[in-house]
């Protein structure tokens, strides 16, 4: 697996490995041999949160050293408030060195973008836009997420960010098929593009080695699930033996027991 981020940071343009405490659930002891990975391969982390007033996990992200910090579905300028009021109570009012951004991953976001721009742009660094949330929150089955209507909604935002100088991160099933979608919001702004758990900057999208790429970083994600897998599965059978031996001295004691009543 290091041999793959070290390869994805000098051929494709790979610059940080993600974690969520959200949807994916990744537990602490998994999150640290990440971000062991990560130092080794000397990559960033990012971190997507549980919510955007989940100050127990900001104060892990801050204890880990995270470099960029995500909060997701946030969909009104309340919860981007409330996000910012819990940034600040964690890191302070002027944190350095890591990033804070928001996910905008339904229509209701982008319907309140305008309103949201001014508080992302005096407190935050940036925007994720989830484009499978997005998708499906417009009633659209998952297969349409490089549809027009979905990029011309990212374009959107990209001139957003654009215009107020916060970075753009596109995420959301981003495979291959994505390159076209991905070149075009670059020629806009495109930051950063993330896979599950692989985040490239932005230019790598118009690189020649963009298949390759993402291929490697499919690679390390399947890697990383069967890694995760062993690892869990060992420690469920660590104590098989001993398991085994307290169930024979069991149904021998239980044995015995009915024999005697038996006589």
């Amino acid at each position: 697996m290091l041999d793959m981020l070290k390869k994805g940071r000098d051929r494709y343009g790979v610059v940080a490995v993600k974690a969520e405490f959200e949807a994916e659930g990744t537990r602490p002891d998994e999150f640290l041999r990440l971000l062991e990975l990560a130092h080794r391969a000397d990559l960033k982390v990012a971190l997507k949160i549980g919510g955007c007033e989940a100050v127990s996990d900001l104060l892990a992200s801050k204890l880990y050293g995270v470099d960029h910090v995500i909060a997701p579905m946030i969909e009104t300028p309340y919860a981007l408030t409330k996000f910012v009021e819990a940034r600040t109570k964690t890191y302070g009012e002027n944190p350095q060195g890591s990033q804070f951004l928001f996910n905008l991953e339904t229509e209701a976001t982008l319907r309140n973008l305008d309103a949201m721009l001014p508080i992302a742009k005096a407190k935050l660094d940036g925007i994720v836009f989830g484009r499978v949330d997005f998708t499906l929150s417009r009633g659209l089955p998952r297969k349409a997420i490089n549809d027009r209507q979905i990029t011309d909604a990212v374009l959107r935002v990209a001139q957003a960010c654009a215009a107020n100088d916060l970075t753009l991160v596109v995420g959301g099933s981003v495979a291959v098929e994505a390159g076209a979608a991905l070149r075009e919001i670059r020629s806009v702004r495109l930051d950063r593009f993330e896979t599950r758990k692989v985040i490239f900057d932005g230019s790598a999208a118009e690189s020649p080695l963009f298949e390759a790429g993402i291929a490697n970083a499919v690679a390390f994600e399947l890697a990383w699930l069967e890694n995760k897998r062993d690892y869990y599965r060992a420690i469920a059978d660590e104590d098989l033996s001993r398991i085994r031996m307290i169930q024979e001295r069991s149904t021998g004691a239980t044995v015995n027991r009915l024999a005697s009543v038996a006589a």
